[in-house]
């Protein structure tokens, strides 16, 4: 990740997806909205800080881990911007690393809730991360996790109609990545079926607290043709209903991590 994102414009991509970011935005607030008390925060894959604002009056330390050193550059100039905006009173710390190399810059059983948003497709042992996630966790502590939906309603319809019907029980993971790159084994762009998401989280002593379906109606053509506020207006009366097919392109996750017995 580190190589990739080191060269690559995150903030560029991001502009013209105004829908998406706000989107993902509101997904987030409605889960916070279901968690009454946060000590620490830790934001893995934080990237520049792009939903930092969403979440960083909420807690009293947050923890921002990426393995890209020029993000966690543009993270620290944006977090002196959102200060400025926000005045929040958090206590911050960032870490350098991916996911797998965290396990002894974060200590165990210490973190109120963990934030993984668009860091899953990139990963190619999930079951790992979700559980090293877990480590990280105190008992009751939650997770929101993202992640590119291969049961996507475009995706589901694509496969049906050319006569692949049993699509939707295909579990594995589906690399998105060219022929070409994946010969020349650059980052992985996985997408995954939610139930072996689900899995992963339950079989990490996870509740699931909590779904939706984002970016429902994601299209050019639409985010051409129709105001945005329209658009954020209908996505938040399709997050809840959408998310018990799973129809949208990024499924959000709240899960909160069972007590010791």
């Amino acid at each position: 990740m580190a190589a990739a994102y080191d060269s690559f414009d995150y903030e560029d991509y991001w502009k013209g997806r105004d829908y998406e970011h706000y989107s993902e935005l509101y997904a987030l607030r409605e889960f916070l909205s279901k968690i009454k008390k946060l000590g620490t925060i830790a934001d893995i894959g934080c990237g520049y800080g792009r939903i930092t604002p969403s979440y960083i009056n909420r807690a009293k330390r947050v923890i921002f881990t990426d393995p890209s050193a020029s993000l966690l550059k543009d993270l620290r100039k944006n977090l002196e911007f959102i200060k400025k905006q926000q005045s929040y009173s958090a206590k911050t710390k960032i870490i350098q690393g991916s996911i797998e190399n965290l396990p002894g810059k974060i200590r165990k059983n210490t973190i109120d809730l963990v934030i993984l948003v668009r860091v899953l497709h990139h990963i190619n042992e999930p079951e790992k991360a979700i559980e090293i996630v877990s480590t990280f966790l105190r008992p009751g502590g939650y997770i929101i996790l993202e992640f590119p939906n291969k049961l996507h309603g475009k995706a589901l319809f694509k496969n049906i109609i050319h006569g692949n019907v049993t699509y939707p029980l295909e579990i594995f993971p589906l690399d998105k990545r060219s022929p070409k790159n994946i010969k020349k084994k650059t980052l992985p762009f996985m997408n995954y079926h939610p139930d072996s998401v689900l899995k992963c989280l339950k079989d990490n002593r996870f509740d699931i607290v909590s779904v939706r379906s984002v970016s429902n109606i994601r299209s050019d053509k639409l985010k051409k043709n129709i105001p945005l506020d329209t658009l954020i207006t209908i996505e938040k009366a399709l997050q809840l209903p959408l998310s018990k097919i799973f129809f949208g392109p990024s499924i959000f996750i709240l899960a909160k991590k069972k007590f010791d017995k």
